[in-house]
């Protein structure tokens, strides 16, 4: 290869003059036919570059000796010189869709050369340079749900198999048999054989992530509780996980990836939990060869794994019925976008939200109960949707829109009492001297909402929160620790239609703008929405509006919303249960703390 380029035969091109540089490729054609306008080399894909950065190529080939097509124009067309038999070497890129600017797309670069050792040169150098692109993954464990989508999770597997096997990534293939199954595995998985893979895939919808997000921190998050106000009963922040307990997904009943069925576009009238074959408890993956580099020896101590950490990624390759959390982590429900994503090692941090149950009735005994939820936890309407549809399981994903309606219909509303911290940054509320005095706050009417700042890629927000943490007194580098050192609880009591708090935005394709628009990814707090008792029209009414675009569905005045890091909840009664991320869970009292940044996603954030 010379210094200063070397002359190779690029498909749909001609003859070009490729340069290495240190953070990719360029070329330039030696003959440039004017009226070119075809690339043959790439079928239904945007028109090639110039440049090719080590950063989007995601697979070098070597291919055997073939044609390579010249540059088309109607001349050459006609003589019949379109094709080169010569050596020929494929550079895999990720670039953008011709039809749409926001989805990626595989693109193929075909370079050729008479000399076959010139071609396997450039393999070796290319291949070296992608290879030292940090983040990449090597090993994979995959989950795929058979049943979400209508079937869709199998086939957007097939769909997109083949790039992680052209990228070289190894990827152990479960194809989940009942409920829980993902849950169990992960549970039951020693820390030993976790570190064999960089990263979990869910193919299939929020439901399956929520499980796989259960598995792996049921036994791997040591934090304390999240706080509690006084008259709470028992102070979270300063709980031990001595009595931790967490049931499992076994002990739920199977309805995941059905958050918000009946609000429009937070609908999901997903089958991710159809009935599936009763098994037993995974007995393990069968994983000792699948990267012998990283088999440590017999007499070394593996460290555990625990959360947060920097190495460990999750990904979901969307074939849910809503994926929100897909769409709001990277704007498309498009499997082969989210598998590129993977592939290429994109990383971004998501907070969870961790909700212990005290209690799961009034009359029961104090026991925790801690699970995960990645999007939202809804107790009121959003619970009852789920539950009403187990009766109508015979009418599969349709169950969902009956529930739904007939849940709606009924327009029930529950007592309850719900506490939660004051964001000191948000000046939107105001109390009385005495309350203020004592720490905690009562809830005066509607207040003003601030202005709208969308979470995107490279989102300024997030990053502030990250890197500004250490210096403000609010925020929490280590979210084991207390909240804050004299928090200021708000306490809102009366009847309620719905509870709920958004981790994130919850977009889907029926509400563009989620159900909350400006929810952040990575900013460590809940939104927490208090819909109370109204009339039904009015509900109507806040209900339609999450399908128009550019709407606010939060400024009506029976709705109360609040930026938070932590609440509490109490009921003095079960007539409702809380939905998880689609998983109902029964509970009259629970604290929530949002997780600043405790999972890592094969994700770069929406590009709004």
């Amino acid at each position: 290869m010379q210094s200063d380029g070397e002359v190779l035969f690029l498909g749909g091109v001609g003859e070009v003059t490729v340069t290495l540089g240190h953070d990719g490729l360029s070329f330039q054609p030696l003959h440039p036919e004017p009226s070119s306008s075809c690339w043959t080399s790439i079928i239904l894909q945007p028109k090639l570059e110039s440049q090719i950065k080590f950063a989007d190529v995601y697979a070098v080939e070597l291919l055997d000796e073939g044609p390579v097509c010249g540059p088309w124009n109607p001349r050459i067309a006609i003589q019949g010189k379109t094709n080169n038999e010569m050596h020929r070497f494929a550079v895999h890129v990720v670039t953008r869709s011709r039809k749409q600017p926001s989805p990626w797309v595989p693109c193929e670069y075909l370079f050729g050369h008479k000399d076959p050792e010139i071609c396997k040169n450039w393999v070796e150098i290319l291949s070296a340079c992608t290879n030292s692109e940090q983040d990449r993954p090597k090993n994979l464990l995959v989950f795929i749900h058979p049943l979400c989508g209508k079937g869709r999770g199998r086939k957007n597997w097939e769909v997109v198999a083949s790039l992680f096997d052209r990228a070289k990534i190894n990827t152990k293939v479960i194809t989940t048999e009942r409920a829980g199954h993902a849950y169990d595995t992960l549970a039951s998985l020693s820390d030993k054989e976790l570190k064999k893979f960089d990263g979990v895939v869910a193919v299939g919808g929020d439901g399956l992530f929520n499980e796989i997000l259960n598995g792996l921190l049921s036994s791997r998050h040591k934090t304390s509780y999240p706080p509690t106000p006084e008259g709470f009963g028992y102070v979270g922040s300063n709980e031990t996980r001595q009595g931790y307990r967490n049931d499992g997904l076994s002990n739920s009943m199977p309805t995941s990836d059905a958050v918000n069925v009946m609000l429009p576009g937070v609908l999901n009238k997903s089958d991710d939990h159809e009935p599936l074959l009763s098994t037993a408890e995974s007995p393990g993956l069968g994983i000792s060869s699948l990267n012998p580099n990283t088999e440590p020896s017999s007499g070394d101590q593996v460290p555990s794994v625990s959360f947060p950490n920097d190495w460990f990624r999750l990904g979901i390759i969307p074939s849910g019925s809503t994926d929100a959390i897909v769409l709001s982590t990277t704007g498309e429900r498009d499997p082969v976008t989210s598998a590129l994503l993977i592939i290429l090692g994109r990383r971004m941090t998501l907070d969870i939200a961790q909700v212990v149950r005290w209690k799961s009735s009034p009359s029961a005994e104090i026991l925790p109960t801690v699970r995960y939820a990645a999007s939202f936890a809804g107790y009121g309407f959003y619970g009852e949707v789920i539950r009403e549809s187990e009766n109508f399981r015979w009418m599969g994903p349709a169950r969902y829109d009956f529930s739904g309606t007939m849940v709606f219909l009924k327009h029930r509303s529950y007592e309850a009492k719900v506490a939660f911290l004051e964001n000191r940054n948000t000046d939107s509320l105001t109390a009385s001297a005495e309350n203020v005095a004592s720490g905690i706050k009562l809830l005066q009417p509607h207040q003003k909402r601030p202005r709208k700042t969308i979470c995107q890629t490279n989102c300024s927000v997030c990053k502030e929160t990250l890197t500004c943490g250490q210096s403000s007194e609010d925020e929490i580098p280590d979210s084991s620790r207390t909240i804050c050192e004299n928090p200021k609880w708000v306490w809102s009591k009366g009847r309620f239609l719905s509870v709920g708090a958004a981790v994130i935005s919850c977009r889907n394709e029926r509400a563009p703008d989620g159900l909350v628009a400006e929810a952040h990814l990575s900013d460590g707090f809940l939104h927490l929405l208090l819909i109370r008792d109204c009339p039904l029209p009015l509900y109507l009414w806040h209900l339609t509006q999450f399908t128009k675009k550019g709407s606010d569905p939060l400024t009506f005045k029976f709705i109360e919303h609040h930026k938070t890091k932590a609440f509490a909840f109490i009921s003095s009664h079960d007539e409702s249960v809380w939905n998880l991320d689609g998983e109902l869970f029964q509970a009259s009292e629970v604290s929530v703390q949002a997780c600043r940044g405790l999972v890592n996603l094969f994700a770069s954030g929406p590009e709004v």
